[in-house]
């Protein structure tokens, strides 16, 4: 157990080093400069402003001098919003997004298990019909367009859902809907053809001729192996919300992360694209690693003990 934890712990740091290292010279790959916008501004004036933020060092000089701030968690000062740094940008909008998308995934687990528990027990019948093709268009249609028909049709054919900011439970309806419907028929999907193959197993059949209440069979016996295939994608998953927050944020003029992060990218905001970029990789490391977590406990098959001897 020890030495698996060790090991997990180890690769999640050396994962983050990649994402810091990798980010880090790509961004600078990219033409252009924070101060590009900055026509007015004399050649000799965007020097020293270089020479402030290092950006006249060489890159290899940039680059340790950001690992060393890194390791006191420091990210640095905004170059476009000088008055501001990183971290306190991240104390101010992570939470929203965070919010956001703890809000989306708890409603995207709960309602596609429950549909693809239904969609399984009424296998071949209109309900599994349905739900299916609800899963299908669920998958096909991107987020961002999802948002702009919610937006159009409850917002604004009819006023149902306000728009725009995060200020009440209503404001959250539109923007979690439009994050949701994807991972939801995903998981929906999954449920649906474990609970399938689960129900045909020796020991489900064993509980029925026990007489057991069909209640205790699906949700006591059934459902716990069948939630495995939905455990190991909902890293993946929570991946994909957490990052689709961004797009959904602008659109919805939501105060968090998102609104930082692409304003950063068009400004060349190097601080806040790297500080953004490096968080959101911690946070998903964890994530993932919690989840390999919770495979474990789920199916008492899977012992650490059997990870650590390969």
């Amino acid at each position: 157990m020890k030495t698996y934890l060790f090991k997990r712990i180890f690769s999640m740091f050396v994962t983050l080093w990649l994402i810091v290292t990798l980010t880090f010279f790509l961004m600078h790959l990219i033409p252009g400069s924070p101060f590009n916008e900055e026509r007015a501004t004399s050649e000799a004036v965007q020097k020293n402003l270089e020479a402030y933020y290092g950006l006249d060092q060489p890159l290899l000089v940039q680059y340790g001098m950001y690992v060393k701030s890194l390791l006191t968690l420091d990210l640095g000062p905004s170059i476009k919003k000088s008055s501001q740094t990183v971290n306190e940008m991240l104390g101010r909008g992570f939470p929203i997004s965070f919010e956001l998308g703890m809000v989306t995934l708890t409603v995207a687990v709960i309602s596609g298990i429950l549909l693809g528990v239904v969609a399984a027990l009424r296998h071949n019948g209109l309900i599994d019909y349905l739900a299916m093709t609800f899963a299908v268009l669920g998958i096909s249609v991107p987020s961002f367009v999802m948002a702009t028909l919610l937006i159009q049709q409850l917002a604004v054919n009819w006023p149902l859902f306000p728009v725009a900011t995060w200020a009440s439970p209503k404001h959250m309806v539109l923007p979690t809907l439009a994050l949701a419907t994807g991972p939801m028929a995903i998981i929906a999907r999954l449920t649906r053809t474990s609970m399938l193959e689960v129900l045909t197993q020796d020991y489900i059949r064993t509980a029925k001729a026990k007489g057991l209440s069909p209640f205790k069979i699906v949700f006591k016996h059934a459902l716990r192996n069948a939630l495995l295939p939905v455990i190991t994608v909902l890293g993946t998953l929570a991946a994909g919300i957490l990052t689709g927050t961004f797009v959904i944020e602008k659109i919805f003029a939501i105060p968090g992360m998102g609104k930082y992060f692409v304003e950063s990218i068009n400004q060349r905001d190097y601080p806040v694209i790297m500080g953004t970029t490096v968080f959101y990789g911690a946070v998903l490391i964890v994530m993932l690693f919690l989840v390999d977590i919770a495979y474990g406990i789920l199916d008492p098959r899977i012992k650490l003990s059997k990870k650590e001897g390969r």
